[in-house]
């Protein structure tokens, strides 16, 4: 991953952008954050008409080997049962990508479940989930790196349908655990500030998960090369996540980010090039204790806080609007001189 090659967007156009921005018939400043991600979208395109095309959504699932010491509030089957739902249509990412028109992908990237022929899943699955980092690292050097291209590929064919503005969820029992190691891993924030309720623990259950995931480090240490930090602590649709997350910025894609898993695997991209976060677009502010601090971290200003702790890519899906409404007002609104208007 460390060859990919994402490029700074050139900032030659941001002065003719702002400019048309500020020549709108409102007050300068006036329309606040959607300023910035007209800016940030027209830089990315390299076009004072930019365009969200073919919007898509992969929602990455799997296992994880450290649900089976009781860190999630639900047992591992509910990640399965979760992908059947989200097939099914039934899930809240279901409803907000349709509304939003959306194209959803679901992706078995290593869920611990023979799905056989169900359509409208992607099949790459690298194993039956991860190995529970409190014995061993979670995945081998190979199943680490083939999540990665895997991720990479699987965002070439989406972007040959036209699409240039992606997003990224995820559902996996036990994953919150994965990404609090991760977050404490490449920030260096004691595990306290990085573990949280996830699927919603009693005080006893979130006692217990901070001190099995304690124990974890322990046992594994932290490493110094990001590959290694997230074979050792991370998931399968993590890593895959990731990879995919890295593949969209080197193709200029707009990657819109969702909540903490989200967040911690592109933690991972930017530790890999750091140049993500030309392309990247923060989508709301989680519940999930860690979260915040996290963004904090990334010095990235959430688009939405809504309150939500859900995954599944929600988030991107109810940002989309705004973002769609960025676009529409740098391309639409009239200018002081076009609707004959006084600045002073």
């Amino acid at each position: 991953m460390e060859n990919l090659k994402i490029t700074i967007p050139n900032q030659a156009i941001n002065k003719s952008l702002k400019a048309k921005i500020d020549t709108k018939t409102k007050p300068l400043g006036a329309l606040g954050q959607l300023e910035k991600l007209a800016t940030q979208i027209g830089l990315i395109q390299q076009s004072l008409s930019p365009e969200l095309r073919a919007p898509h959504l992969f929602v990455f699932a799997a296992d994880h080997g450290i649900a089976k010491h009781g860190v999630s509030a639900y047992p591992q089957e509910v990640t399965y049962q979760m992908v059947v739902n989200f097939l099914y249509e039934g899930a809240a990412i279901n409803v907000f990508a349709k509304q939003n028109q959306i194209t959803l992908k679901v992706v078995d990237a290593g869920v611990n479940h023979d799905f056989g022929n169900m359509p409208n899943l992607i099949h790459a699955k690298i194993g039956n989930g991860t190995k529970s980092f409190l014995n061993e690292p979670a995945m081998t050097a190979d199943e680490c790196v083939a999540a990665l291209k895997k991720g990479g590929e699987l965002v070439d064919e989406i972007k040959n349908t036209g699409c240039n503005v992606i997003g990224f969820g995820e559902m996996g029992i036990g994953n919150t655990s994965s990404a609090a190691l991760l977050m404490h891993a490449f920030t260096g924030f004691p595990l306290a500030d990085c573990v949280g309720l996830g699927t919603g623990l009693n005080p006893a259950e979130l006692e217990n998960k901070f001190r099995i995931l304690e124990a974890a480090l322990e046992k594994n240490k932290v490493p110094e090369e990001a590959i290694e930090v997230m074979r050792t602590y991370g998931g399968f649709e993590i890593a895959m996540m990731c990879g995919a997350m890295l593949k969209a910025a080197s193709l200029k894609m707009i990657v819109l980010v969702d909540g903490f898993i989200a967040t911690a695997a592109y933690l991972a991209a930017y530790r890999f090039n750091a140049n993500i976060k030309h392309y990247a677009i923060f989508c709301h502010e989680s519940e999930e204790k860690g979260h915040k601090k996290l963004l904090e971290f990334l010095n990235a200003t959430p688009v939405l806080k809504l309150d939500m702790r859900l995954g599944e890519g929600t988030g991107c899906a109810l940002a989309y609007p705004i973002l769609q409404s960025s676009v529409n007002f740098l391309n639409q609104m009239a200018s002081f001189k076009s609707a004959h208007v006084s600045t002073h």
